[in-house]
């Protein structure tokens, strides 16, 4: 009889670990493992993909930051279901679903830190250090990761490094064609197309990436920046946009279901982030054969080698990025060099199978 797992995340909204929790729900091995998922708060796009694969979602409905209700009705789920593994995602499933899972009676109790989190407080730091106390393991996808919640005094013996795993069809043939994209976006057949995406949202610093493409537009005329994403920045970005007169050049493309389409077609990619775990964006951009330019962060130094498979430049170095995709848009060899590496690494360390089988062992040598 497969061994019934059960996933606690916030919100099923499209985020990288609500991605890698789907990918991880839909993919293990059916018959060693029964898979439910329970949403905290408010559901998203992630839902669809969960109940087309015929995994049961489970809505806990939370309102308030502090919710005795929620509370007491995902332990009332995990009482009834009995699971044998409970693994919970992101601070407010972790708080929550941690909790419960022990009043409950789990044995195994099993935590995914996804991300440096500097924005948290003391409070919540005592918390994640209380809790690991009861928790079996800690899943991340980065070393940095672990090096940051080692720093905040929980013991490094507790983690278990699984890195995300991305699905080939990323790199499947477009049915987009450049000319298509550029079409559509009102840009000129010889524009050079730089892209970005995520949140918009300080931890992303996009205010870098419009400050960079207007470096560039001072060397040359033909690069536009694609920013991906949505979030509570936008208007202040937009804002910043109109301040520094490059409205020609920096578009918001809001939130799209055609990036493994829209990828290809980049002539490079940035990440400007001050944090992150381990970036699903970038990894896609890689397997996508897009030459990468990120900062110079722990989780990124993960994925590439700065001249590898990529480059790597300092927070904030608005200059470098400039210069680097300068360096890609001129240098074809260069170009071709950083694609091939990347896509060999990418297929090599972080294909979608390794990290299933990475998380299937975890599991089973739990239940041992």
């Amino acid at each position: 009889m497969p061994a019934r797992v059960l996933q606690i995340i916030p919100t099923l909204v499209q985020g990288g670990a609500e991605k890698q929790c789907t990918l991880l729900a839909t993919r293990l091995p059916r018959d060693e493992f029964e898979v439910h998922v329970a949403v905290l708060t408010h559901t998203g796009p992630y839902e669809r993909e969960l109940v087309a694969a015929g995994i049961p979602v489970h809505h806990i409905h939370k309102r308030w930051k502090v919710d005795p209700f929620a509370y007491f009705r995902l332990k009332k789920l995990i009482r009834d279901l009995q699971p044998q593994i409970v693994q919970t995602w992101l601070f407010a499933a972790n708080s929550y679903g941690r909790s419960a899972a022990k009043s409950a009676g789990i044995k195994h109790i099993l935590a995914s830190e996804r991300c440096v989190d500097p924005w948290k407080s003391t409070p919540a730091l005592w918390l994640d250090r209380y809790q690991a106390r009861y928790t079996e393991k800690i899943v991340t996808n980065s070393s940095g990761v672990v090096d940051f919640y080692k720093n905040s005094g929980i013991p490094a013996d507790k983690f278990v490094v699984i890195p995300n795993g991305i699905p080939e069809k990323i790199i499947s043939n477009s049915s987009l064609t450049r000319n298509d994209l550029l079409k559509s976006l009102n840009l000129p057949a010889d524009g050079k197309l730089v892209g970005t995406i995520g949140r918009l949202w300080p931890q992303k610093r996009m205010k870098d990436a419009i400050w960079a493409t207007d470096l560039l537009k001072c060397i040359r005329d033909d690069v536009h920046l694609l920013i991906i994403g949505d979030g509570p920045q936008r208007k202040l970005l937009e804002q910043f946009r109109a301040k520094v007169e490059i409205e020609d050049r920096v578009h918001f493309l809001g939130h799209r279901k055609d990036i493994a389409e829209l990828l290809p077609h980049l002539d490079a990619f940035w990440l400007c982030s001050g944090y992150e775990g381990q970036s699903n964006s970038v990894m896609e951009a890689m397997q996508a054969g897009v030459p990468v330019i990120a900062t110079d962060i722990p989780g990124n130094r993960d994925l590439m080698q700065s001249g590898e498979h990529g480059f790597l430049v300092d927070i904030g170095d608005r200059s470098e990025f400039a210069k680097k995709t300068e360096l890609i848009l001129n240098d074809a060899t260069l170009r071709a060099k950083l694609i091939t590496a990347a896509q060999h690494r990418m297929r090599t360390e972080f294909s979608l199978d390794k990290m299933i089988d990475g998380y299937a062992e975890l599991y089973r040598s739990l239940l041992r």
